[in-house]
């Protein structure tokens, strides 16, 4: 904030607070726009006191670069792992695997723990952009205790890259107190934007969601490549497109302030979303969509290797997780987490969808990730 910026209200205090909380955004947003970040570097040059300790185990060094997804992570774990260790967390906040592929391609991210989903691990062990995960180093990960659905696109030829976070599905969140009739289906959500909530509906900026959840409308695969069966969604999409609010991966701030009322919407996001205002309803599409798996992964260029494995270890411990899991409504993938988890999380339907729900839903195939036809389309719908 500038000398001349006016003061920041306390509404819009409040907001990027919740915001913060939340991880929609990082830390660094936080102080700069509400000017507690100057504050504080003053106070710490004033009160020594109020200084990062240096890390406790010398050979961690004091920082983590940590990247990962809007409203992902427990802001008090990181704090918690902070005050045991002295390494201070530098969080990053993504809004698709293509641009987290693009930064780590163009190298100099100081980027020490990432989150790729499940569908590109393959591309970055081919590219030579992360480590094979050294076990011994993570001795909180016991792979007997993991869900074996969500953990093999981490293990390429017998080697370890990256380890389960959580696994979730992609459907819509709806805001029932505003849109009126059942919802069941992506042609509802296609067709009602282009109609009666045109003007209030979002879609991700990530062209394997967005793109894929236009390709269930004609019931073709939610990882299609083929052109005829993308003409179509482009079809789709590009007659959509004067009818969105906004495309945009981070939407829970335009659906509680209720600009929008509905979007494309993964399972922890509409977990906190009803959680917090109990009218919004998430939806898996009938025809089907996305089942996923994120994992934890350290990229080779990663300049602060061993904070990256205590980090990742610390997470993985099954009490942390279990908070994890509390505050970002995202179901673990360990069956010592789901042990420590009250009943209510685990009758969650939005958590755990009922089994014909799951029947249709596809896990992200690598080949979607690079293939060029998906990114030109994508860059032809956000630019119309």
């Amino acid at each position: 904030m500038s000398r001349n910026d006016p003061t920041i209200s306390r509404q819009k205090f409040i907001d990027e607070l919740m915001r913060w909380r939340r991880g929609s955004v990082t830390r660094r947003h936080f102080l700069g726009v509400t000017g507690l970040g100057l504050a504080t570097a003053v106070m710490a040059q004033a009160v020594p006191g109020l200084k990062p300790r240096r890390a406790l185990a010398a050979d961690l060094g004091d920082t983590l670069n940590f990247t990962t997804w809007p409203n992902y992570f427990d802001p008090a774990n990181l704090e918690a792992f902070t005050k045991q260790t002295g390494v201070a967390i530098n969080v990053s906040v993504f809004g698709s695997n293509e641009e987290m592929l693009a930064k780590l391609q163009a190298g100099g991210t100081g980027w020490d723990v990432f989150v790729p989903t499940n569908y590109t691990i393959s591309t970055y062990k081919k590219l030579d952009l992360i480590d094979p995960l050294d076990l011994k180093r993570l001795p909180n990960y016991d792979p007997s205790s993991q869900d074996q659905r969500f953990v093999k696109p981490g293990t390429i030829d017998g080697t370890v890259y990256a380890v389960p976070k959580d696994w979730g599905t992609t459907g819509y969140v709806v805001n029932t107190a505003k849109v009126k009739g059942e919802m069941t289906s992506w042609k509802q959500f296609w067709d009602r934007t282009r109609d009666d909530l045109s003007g209030r509906v979002m879609v991700h900026d990530y062209q394997l969601t967005t793109i894929g959840n236009a390709l269930k409308y004609f019931g073709y695969s939610f990882n299609s490549i083929d052109p005829k069966e993308l003409a179509d969604a482009e079809k789709l999409l590009l007659d959509a497109k004067p009818h969105l609010f906004a495309i945009n991966s981070d939407y829970q701030p335009a659906m509680r302030a209720g600009d929008a009322w509905m979007s494309v919407c993964w399972t922890g996001d509409g977990e906190q979303l009803h959680r917090d205002m109990p009218e919004m309803a998430y939806v898996i599409g009938r025809e089907g969509g996305e089942i996923w798996t994120d994992f934890y992964a350290i990229p080779k260029s990663a300049p602060h290797k061993a904070a990256a494995y205590a980090f990742i270890d610390y997470i993985l411990t099954p009490e942390v997780n279990a908070r994890e899991v509390l505050a970002h409504g995202y179901p673990s993938t360990d069956a010592r987490t789901n042990k420590l988890l009250p009943a209510k999380v685990l009758d969650d339907p939005i958590l755990y969808p009922a089994q014909e729900l799951l029947t249709n839903l596809e896990f992200g195939a690598a080949a979607t990730l690079t293939d060029p036809n998906r990114a030109e389309l994508m860059a032809r719908f956000k630019s119309a």
